[in-house]
């Protein structure tokens, strides 16, 4: 399946855009997507901490994605 991936901060800076489409398997997990990306953008294991949002909520490493979800990588934030 074809799937869209939304990058916000320093991880739109990794893909050079603003969104990225991959060609993944069906019934791919949170998880495994998070190992994709990293074997594709090494960048993001140099990352302390990201998260994957599946439909506007942060979705759980064993979370199954569908080609219809909205997928966002929501890079680490800081504050003070």
């Amino acid at each position: 399946m074809k799937l869209k991936i939304l990058a916000f901060g320093i991880t739109k800076d990794i893909f050079g855009a603003s969104e990225k489409e991959l060609e993944v398997q069906d019934g791919l997990s949170v998880g495994q997507l998070k190992d994709i990306l990293e074997k594709d953008f090494p960048q993001f294991i140099k990352l302390k901490s990201y998260f994957i949002a599946v439909n506007e909520e942060y979705a759980e490493d064993d979370q199954i994605i569908i080609g219809t979800d909205e997928v966002a990588i929501i890079p680490p934030v800081s504050g003070g």
